[in-house]
């Protein structure tokens, strides 16, 4: 089953080239049009395993309660629609409400640990490192975490 993505993943994995993850863990990617116009500086031709889906239905109310960016409505309001189990997020707002919507999230991080996990990387500290060289802000708290989830803390 395809995911839904926000823009800001798939601009930090494509930042530190590593857009390919997406295509090794998950079997396509869909992304609103509102995403792709986000992405279009940093991904200007779309890879054959990333979509572009319109939405049909209105905005659900959960998405519009919520004070989010386009892209991450649209995101929220695709997966729904779509009936996708996981959407990538990495704002905590966003992430909140699809949590709410019943979805399971994943953020770029998420992702880096997942495609360790399966072999498509070889640590994680370094990819965490490219991220905060391309302008991804990671806490001190969380990059700690991470290493330690990742079996890279060291001591």
């Amino acid at each position: 089953m395809p995911v839904v993505s926000n823009s800001s993943p798939l601009i930090a994995l494509q930042a530190i080239d590593r857009l390919p993850l997406f295509q090794h863990l998950f079997e396509s990617i869909l992304i609103p049009t509102s995403v792709k116009q986000e992405i279009r500086r940093s991904i200007s031709v779309l890879p054959p395993w990333i979509r572009e889906q319109e939405i049909k239905s209105p905005l659900p109310a959960i998405v519009l309660r919520n004070s989010l960016g386009n892209g991450e409505q649209e995101a929220i309001a695709l997966a729904l629609e779509m009936r996708t189990e996981t959407i990538v997020l990495d704002d905590l707002p966003a992430r909140r409400t699809a949590h709410a919507a019943g979805l399971n999230v994943i953020g770029t991080i998420g992702i880096l640990l997942a495609a360790k996990r399966r072999g498509f990387i070889g640590n994680v500290r370094s990819e965490l490192d490219n991220l905060i060289q391309a302008s991804f802000f990671i806490s001190p708290d969380l990059y700690a975490e991470v290493l330690a989830v990742a079996g890279e803390a060291t001591r």
